[in-house]
């Protein structure tokens, strides 16, 4: 089939990659064929690995690679509205939820180019010991090679940021494998990168069969990091195969909240957006609220109505809350689950007409309900009613995830405590466990993951720290 305007190439060396095979890539809202692209292999990725090997061969500067992460960031400021439209019409994200995603982008380039210009090793007090006297020893920190980088569906463009772009600053080439259903956002920010001065061969994407790419990124000597997100399964698989590389994987989660007696005012709506905000797909979206029995039924009454009054429909409706999920096999697989569970649905539990999951509300589960243990990653929510804050506190900890919780409650010593128990890469504070600005560490403990995402934390991960001796 000959190709057409809506036809997107692989990025490879800095060419423009045609296989002949075409993936399309349609609307989750409306089923419409936003647009097609190349569907690469083993061969492909065998290529763009070759390029990268030749970029690795000329090292970049630190301040060529900050320029151009600079440049980056400001080309995205520049056409934020255009990234927007490209994440929302792929990932059926709401529009304005895109465009927050498209400005923290942007930020996570600037923190990138930061960290490009100040990475640094240290010099160590070789005269603390008498072994070391006479000597000077400092370390460099140094390229770790080339970067294989796997990103997800639900923020296409700023998850591939938070991998693509410390790898540059680090000054390691990227062999980028975008997910199948979202990959034009990863070509657009390809693009900019290009303008911003990007050298061929220094991000190369290839968008394709999961298993070939992912064979060859796991089996190449060359790669020398792989950092993932997405599910636990495949994560942790990658992990076990790729046993002599440095694996870096930020996964799923079936996130916290515990709701005190003394929450603050607000707290129920600021649950209720964050629960619902892109159907639920989101890492760290809220899946479960543990709710003290002494703050239930007034918690109750003002969480509903809240998620009742969420803007259902179009993503491209500037007023839309919630639009659908990435698939309609992901839409009958929540939906199963809701019917599955032995709690009472108090909102929600079907679609609308156009087919989108109405935000969903379920009231004490059972503990082995798939809605309460596993991670939904749809527009579902469990409140338990629970006796103690100690209660609270264990049931959120009975998971296999760790990555991000939240309490709220106004005695920062409850607080505190919590913060010390549950067992969570992250905690937040009277604010929903979905926050995340792009410079903190980021990351998850148990089945979550093993690694800190944030420029400054995920630069570092990506160098080898060499150790010099120099007799006096």
């Amino acid at each position: 089939m000959a190709a057409s305007t809506t036809d997107h190439a692989l990025l490879i060396d800095g060419r423009q990659v045609e296989t002949g095979d075409w993936t399309d890539v349609l609307s989750p809202y409306s089923g419409e064929l936003v647009g097609r692209i190349a569907s690469g292999g083993a061969g492909e990725t065998r290529q763009a690995l070759d390029a990268a090997d030749r970029a690795l061969a000329s090292p970049l500067p630190a301040h060529e690679r900050a320029r151009i992460l600079d440049r980056t960031a400001q080309l995205l400021e520049e056409r934020h509205d255009e990234a927007a439209r490209i994440i929302s019409s792929e990932a059926g994200k709401p529009l304005k939820a895109a465009r927050v995603e498209a400005q923290r982008a942007a930020s996570t380039f600037t923190f990138a180019a930061v960290e490009a210009r100040k990475l640094a090793g240290e010099v160590i007090p070789m005269d603390a010991s008498a072994a070391g006297a006479g000597k000077l020893a400092l370390t460099m920190r140094l390229p770790i090679g080339i970067v294989g980088a796997i990103s997800p569906f639900n923020f296409p463009l700023n998850l591939v940021a938070h991998k693509v772009a410390p790898a540059l600053a680090a000054g390691c080439p990227v062999v980028l494998k975008p997910a199948s259903t979202t990959p034009l956002s990863a070509l657009f920010l390809a693009s900019l990168e290009e303008e911003a001065g990007l050298p061929p061969g220094w991000l190369n994407v290839v968008s394709g069969s999961a298993s070939a790419i992912g064979d060859v990124l796991v089996g190449d000597e060359r790669v020398k990091l792989i950092t993932f997100t997405g599910s636990s399964g495949v994560g942790w698989g990658i992990a076990e195969r790729a046993h002599r590389k440095r694996v870096k994987l930020e996964l799923g989660n079936a996130t916290p909240a515990i709701v005190c007696a003394d929450a603050p005012e607000g707290t129920a709506a600021k649950l209720a957006a964050n629960a619902f905000s892109f159907a639920g797909q989101s890492c760290i979206s809220v899946q479960r609220i543990f709710v003290l029995d002494a703050a239930w039924d007034s918690f109750v009454a003002e969480f509903v109505p809240k998620v009742e009054a969420l803007v259902v429909g179009d993503p491209a409706d500037e007023t839309t809350d919630v639009g659908p999920v990435i698939s309609d096999h992901d839409r009958e697989r929540i939906l199963a689950w809701v019917r599955e569970s032995k709690g009472e649905v108090l909102t929600g539990g079907e679609t609308t007409s156009e087919g989108i999951i109405r935000p969903t509300v379920i009231a004490n589960p059972a503990a082995t309900d798939k809605v309460q243990c596993e991670e939904v990653f749809g527009p579902v929510v469990t409140l338990t009613r629970t006796p103690t804050l100690d209660d609270a506190i264990e049931w959120a900890n009975s998971t296999r995830f760790g990555l991000q919780a939240a309490i709220f409650s106004t005695d920062i010593r409850t607080c505190l405590n919590a913060a010390q128990r549950l067992e969570f890469g992250g905690v937040t504070v009277n604010e929903a466990p979905t926050y995340r600005a792009d410079q903190m560490p980021y990351g998850g403990v148990k089945d979550s993951g093993n690694t800190r995402e944030g420029p400054a934390w995920a630069v570092r991960e990506m160098t080898e720290e060499r150790l010099v001796v120099i007799q006096l």
